[in-house]
């Protein structure tokens, strides 16, 4: 009887190779707080996260490294960001308590409306977004409000951008505020505050107009607009105030680099000038104002056809030679006498007062 053979079993299998070692979570944990959540906790992942893979021989050491790296500069941003926050702040907030004895009740720029007064600490009208101590107008005051609007821009328009729009439109807040611009007195001056480039993204859109007395202690509103003169005097300063601001337009580059904006400023001031000019025609017969309109209109005229010669000049030396003799057609002494006659302020402003002889003045000076 033969004997069976032994069973036959499979070979064992051949030896595998060592499997990968795991992924250590902290690490990734590490990199992803330290660039969207919490760098500080990111440093603590990250220094676990090298302490777990020298141990256990885990992988991810790289990427700890760089979650580690990250998790630092993004803390020691933070950190700088937090500094100068905290600095403004409490900045800000020394120097309110600092001028505590500023007159009036501390109040917000967006809480100021036309014809609020007010003072700011130590009279610094040129500050950015100065602390606002509103105060009534009989007591002594800084600041008189003459325009608050919100500005209509939804995207910060640039500091120079801004700074056209705010100084136009104060310049026409101030002539509708305080019409008769002559009765101001010298120190009088105009301001404005805008927001900058941080407050805006913060929500802050308020332009605030002001005319500024800080320069003498001044009591007493300025205000002197359409609902305190009478018609005729309304229609004529609207005019003239009208007309200043057209020469107040003058570009900011010389003649020669942009006689063509140039050209197109003569043509708005002759524009100006030729109402001016219907108005004066249309009074002059009116017994107390005919012998002042009609040496005012001869004046306008002349100056009109300076200002036309200088919208058609071609060269830089033309149209300064007729703007010079525009500007040398009118005398401030012969619209301070009709300012007279109209019964308003003929004391002549001091940016005026060079051209009070009639003489040919500096077209710079018109400004």
């Amino acid at each position: 009887m033969s004997t069976p053979p032994p069973p036959s079993w499979p070979p064992p299998p051949a030896q595998q190779a060592d499997a990968e070692p795991a992924l250590n979570g902290l690490a990734l944990v590490s990199l992803l707080v330290g660039l969207v959540c919490l760098p500080p906790l990111g440093i603590v992942f990250g220094i676990v996260a090298l302490v777990q893979i020298a141990r256990k021989g885990e992988r991810g050491k790289a990427l700890a490294i760089t979650g580690l790296a990250v998790s630092l500069t993004m803390t020691a941003a933070l950190a700088l960001v937090t500094a100068r926050a905290a600095d403004g702040l409490f900045g800000r907030l020394d120097t309110a308590g600092g001028y505590e004895d500023v007159a009036g009740e501390l109040t917000t720029m967006d809480e100021m409306r036309r014809g609020d007064c007010f003072n700011v600490p130590g009279g610094d009208l040129l500050a950015e977004r100065p602390f606002i101590y509103k105060i009534a107008c009989s007591s002594p005051h800084e600041g008189e409000v003459t325009s608050s609007t919100r500005l209509a821009q939804r995207v910060y328009p640039g500091a120079s951008e801004l700074k056209g729009l705010a100084v136009d439109a104060c310049w026409k807040a101030q002539d509708a505020y305080a019409m008769d611009t002559w009765a101001l007195p010298s120190y009088a001056e105009t301001f404005y505050f805008v927001p900058s480039r941080e407050s805006w993204d913060g929500g802050d859109r308020r332009l605030l107009c002001v005319i500024g007395t800080a320069e003498q202690e001044h009591r007493g509103s300025l205000r002197r607009d359409a609902t305190m003169l009478t018609p005729e005097q309304v229609a004529f300063l609207r005019v003239m105030n009208e007309a200043d601001l057209a020469l107040g337009r003058q570009p900011d580059a010389e003649i020669d680099e942009e006689l063509p904006r140039y050209r197109e400023w003569a043509g708005a001031v002759d524009r100006s000038l030729g109402v001016e000019a219907g108005l004066l025609d249309g009074v002059r017969e009116r017994p107390e104002l005919a012998a002042a309109a009609g040496a005012q209109l001869k004046e306008v005229e002349a100056a009109r056809a300076g200002w036309q010669r200088a919208a058609r000049a071609t060269k830089p030396a033309e149209f300064q030679t007729a703007w010079d003799e525009a500007s040398a057609a009118l005398s401030v002494e012969t619209e301070k006498a009709l300012r007279g006659a109209y019964g308003l302020g003929t004391t002549v402003p001091e940016w005026l007062a060079g051209q009070s002889d009639g003489s040919d003045g500096d077209p710079e000076d018109s400004d």
